[in-house]
């Protein structure tokens, strides 16, 4: 059987765009994703402002758009995005700056929350669930756009304070499942397990390109210490991209649940011995040091989700007292923790980072008081 293989390529703000390209075609893109099929670009928006290494990057973004435009006999390209109970997808992608690149490229934006443009579908897997069939009692429900696409996913290497780490198998968590998605919580590992598996059964491809270029250091997937790291990531291994990152950063991936449950049931590799590097392949031996913390918003789920009061989680999530807790993420994370922090890290990147810099290139620029 042959080894998984992930990408690393070193980059700077310069030359990412074709950074981008190589670390692809290193991954073996244009085997991965079979020619004249329709390709999602699903991108990451963890947090609808613009805080550094949360979210996907409009670099990222484009140098993936430019590989696949550059290669002979592919289809349709048309992003996807979803919003959370917490998130706010069209702010998200303004804010970061997605949409001077869709307008560029004549990329079409499609939200798998709007009923004119796409329709939630019961499905049954042909695998075994671990999780998300005893969530979902009622049947799981997925896009039926999604059906028949390929689909790349743009995450960012970066922490979660659920996950430990968040990458391209969490990037499927929003494009998969619907408002209810924070059902899942308490059972997040194996939830991110179903959703590989039912991937793999509805699409003809499935990519990964992750941006390092900026890494999320302490409690992701929003309120992260930005780390200059000036890496691009690309692979076929969903599991392996992932475990490789986790590596990076400090982690033991078969510790991490989602990875080694993947790799335990064959979706991909999470043993960094079976992982072929190709690209900058010293730069994957690094380990950062990296670690989650805790933070308010974290310490509250934590009691709801995974402690004391997780037999009663239905109370608070299944009913319309979550609009309480919506209320509360947005006070914390919006109101306060990005005017009191959030907004001094974000403008410190613009003005001393160089991917700050290039940040700013994108147009159009907003008001760097937001």
């Amino acid at each position: 059987m042959a080894r998984a293989k992930v990408a690393v390529v070193k980059t700077r703000p310069e030359s990412v765009l074709e950074d981008t390209a190589r670390a692809m075609e290193l991954a073996g893109f244009e085997h991965a994703l079979p020619a004249g099929k329709t390709t999602i670009l699903k991108d990451n928006i963890s947090w609808h402002l613009p805080m550094p290494s949360a979210n996907t990057t409009p670099w990222q973004l484009e140098g993936v758009i430019r590989a696949l435009r550059a290669s002979a006999g592919r289809g349709d390209l048309v992003a996807v995005e979803n919003k959370t109970v917490v998130t706010e997808a069209e702010r998200g992608d303004f804010l970061n700056k997605y949409r001077p690149v869709y307008e560029r490229y004549g990329v079409p934006v499609l939200f798998n929350f709007r009923s004119d443009q796409m329709t939630w579908r019961r499905y049954e897997p042909k695998a075994e669930m671990l999780a998300l069939n005893r969530i979902f009692p009622e049947g799981i429900h997925i896009p039926d756009y999604f059906f028949g696409k390929n689909i790349i996913h743009l995450p960012t290497v970066k922490c979660h304070i659920y996950t430990t780490t968040t990458g391209a198998m969490k990037n499927a968590f929003g494009g998969l499942l619907a408002t209810k998605r924070h059902y899942t919580h308490s059972w997040i590992h194996q939830t991110l397990v179903d959703l590989l598996a039912i991937q793999k059964e509805i699409h003809p491809g499935v990519f990964a390109v992750m941006d390092g270029t900026t890494a999320g250091n302490g409690p992701g997937p929003r309120t992260l210490i930005p780390v200059q790291k000036d890496l691009m990531l690309a692979s076929v291994d969903q599991v392996a991209i992932d475990a490789v990152a986790a590596g990076m950063m400090g982690f033991d991936p078969m510790g991490i649940d989602y990875i080694r449950l993947a790799h335990e049931r064959g979706l991909g590799a999470g043993l960094l011995k079976d992982i072929e590097i190709l690209g900058d392949v010293d730069v994957s031996q690094e380990s950062w040091g990296f670690s989650v913390g805790d933070n308010f918003a974290s310490t509250v789920g934590k009691l709801l989700w995974f402690g004391p009061f997780r037999p009663i989680q239905k109370l608070f999530f299944h009913t319309p007292l979550v609009s309480v807790f919506v209320a509360a993420s947005d006070l914390y994370h919006d109101k306060f923790w990005w005017n009191w922090k959030g907004q001094r890290i974000y403008k410190r990147w613009l003005d001393e980072s160089p991917w700050g810099r290039l940040f700013e290139t994108y147009e159009p620029r907003f008001a760097r008081e937001r």
